[in-house]
């Protein structure tokens, strides 16, 4: 594919030659009626984290499309920092997706987050006969024939809300690796000893890219609660106590949620993990809080 020549690094390159744990994290953008700037100033703050790469997450059905291009290329481009940028297929036809990712690669992304993703919020029900994708191993295939690009893809440590065992999720995720999936990246998750659980097992059946933690501090009760179910997560009993302890204090729950980031970053450092990728939720004084607490 032709498009422009600009510099850029796979972010499998990232996990391969840093020397130390490679930073990531993850931003969404405005809805379509708050400025975009909003979100750049809080970019131009995290920046002072030197992170490798940042990603840009993609709303239900496509939603927020043209602004996570807009997004990520800007980022590349006007503060010289790698992007990733999340692609979803669900609600997407073939010939779209051709589309997107022949934009994407005009713009100058060079990464991609592949994932099946929801239906689009006034869609009541997709017709799953008509539907074209219905994993996001067929768009990591589509991706991978499309251009060169970095492909990252989505891990469950605790096993993807809709399948009910654990090992089926982890034959399925070697699924995707096997269509060429560069970096796995996991979703949330507060109990390292879960994720530690689920690298063991990845690795026995020969899932052998990166496998990067998502962590994303608790910094709102309601918002986390939310966040919980919709993903599936455990929570472990001292966390469980400081939602308790602190419901209706949301300054002093936001401190103990640093707090208890900063000491779940710290374990996973300790136990050499290749990076971290922070869900910052558009935040910037709190993550650049975190990372400090846990010397990244």
């Amino acid at each position: 594919m032709g498009g422009e020549n600009r510099v850029f690094m796979k972010i499998i390159e990232f996990y391969k030659l840093l020397k130390k744990p490679v930073l990531s994290l993850e931003i969404f953008p405005p809805q379509a009626n708050y400025p975009v700037e909003s979100l750049f100033s809080t970019i131009e703050e995290l920046r002072d984290l030197e992170p490798d790469f940042i990603s840009v997450t993609y709303g239900a059905g496509g939603s927020t499309r043209d602004r996570t291009a807009e997004i990520a290329s800007s980022i590349k481009r006007d503060f010289g920092i790698e992007t990733l940028a999340h692609l979803t297929c669900m609600a997407h036809s073939k010939q779209e997706v051709d589309l997107i990712l022949e934009t994407l690669w005009t713009q100058g992304i060079r990464n991609i987050m592949a994932l099946r993703g929801d239906p689009p919020s006034d869609t009541e029900s997709l017709d799953l006969v008509l539907r074209e994708y219905h994993y996001a191993r067929e768009l990591i295939e589509d991706a991978r024939r499309k251009a060169d690009f970095g492909i990252a893809a989505a891990a469950y440590p605790e096993g993807h809300p809709e399948c009910q065992k654990l090992g089926d999720d982890i034959l399925h995720l070697k699924q995707k690796v096997d269509a060429g999936v560069d970096v796995l990246i996991s979703q949330l998750f507060f109990d390292n000893r879960k994720f530690y659980d689920f690298i063991d097992r990845s690795l026995q059946i020969g899932i052998n890219c990166p496998i990067v933690p998502g962590i994303m501090p608790v910094l709102n009760a309601n918002q986390i609660k939310r966040m919980i179910f919709l993903s599936g997560a455990s929570v472990p009993s001292d966390l469980l106590r400081l939602l308790d302890k602190y419901d209706g204090r949301p300054e002093e729950m936001e401190k103990a949620g640093i707090e208890y980031a900063s000491k779940q970053v710290e374990d996973l450092l300790a136990n050499r993990v290749p990076g971290i990728h922070m869900y910052t939720m558009n935040k910037s004084r709190q993550i650049k809080e975190i990372v400090e607490n846990a010397g990244l």
